[in-house]
């Protein structure tokens, strides 16, 4: 996608105009051990319902693109037992702690979890059935939200689903406050960007077959599952 396409999407006001990965990876890497307590609070119902939607079953080769603490992850290794699971993610402590737990709960697992950029994926073109992240995209500028999709496109085998959670942006109040944290802690918060990020999916040969709002303790999630 060219600047002039971004620029017509509204990017260039989106208020994260360059990428923060080193302060996200270091932000992360501090709250590691801390971070599964909000993902229990506010994500493990959308995580249940990204699960139902997905469509994995067992036997394919799936990717978690941005694991954090790995509740997600473990989902979708329980539901994959002879299957490939595989995930990453930008902080280095994020993934030892999720790959420890997974080894730990099923040994007998093809899993394994690293740390990677999401923007540059160290797998061949087609190489998975299916791709799920969980709100990754509110940390990357707006440069970077179209680069990972393009491979999150890039890694999907033809006709495979892409699962996303995305914070959503239909509460008033919780907009405003989330505004106010991202302000003061970007590498950490970042910003709503469901609406846009949705327009960059469909603009990256993605066809959208689902979409729901769950919420959780008033945490609101968009669920959206898109075919390649």
């Amino acid at each position: 996608m060219s600047n002039y396409d971004l620029a017509l999407l509204g990017y260039r006001l989106d208020g994260m105009p360059q990428t923060i990965a080193t302060r996200t990876r270091r932000v992360y890497d501090r709250v590691a051990a801390f971070y599964p307590i909000s993902t229990h609070l506010f994500h493990s119902r959308a995580h249940r319902a990204a699960l139902r939607d997905s469509g994995i079953r067992d036997g394919m080769r799936v990717l978690e693109v941005a694991t954090g603490s790995g509740e997600m992850f473990r989902r979708l290794v329980r539901v994959n037992r002879s299957g490939t699971t595989l995930g990453f993610d930008l902080s280095p402590n994020m993934a030892a702690r999720t790959l420890r737990r997974v080894r730990k709960e099923y040994p007998k697992s093809a899993a394994h979890c690293n740390a990677v950029d999401a923007r540059f994926m160290p797998f061949p073109d087609a190489s998975f059935d299916a791709v799920v992240c969980c709100y990754l995209l509110e940390l990357l500028s707006a440069e970077d939200i179209v680069r990972t999709v393009g491979e999150l496109h890039r890694v999907l085998r033809p006709r495979a689903t892409l699962t996303l959670i995305l914070i959503d942006q239909n509460l008033r109040a919780f907009n405003r406050i989330y505004r106010f944290c991202g302000r003061m802690a970007p590498a950490f918060w970042g910003r709503q960007v469901a609406g846009r990020a949705r327009d960059v999916i469909l603009a990256s040969d993605f066809q959208i077959v689902s979409e729901r709002c769950v919420r959780q303790t008033g945490y609101p999630s968009r669920v959206l599952v898109a075919r390649k």
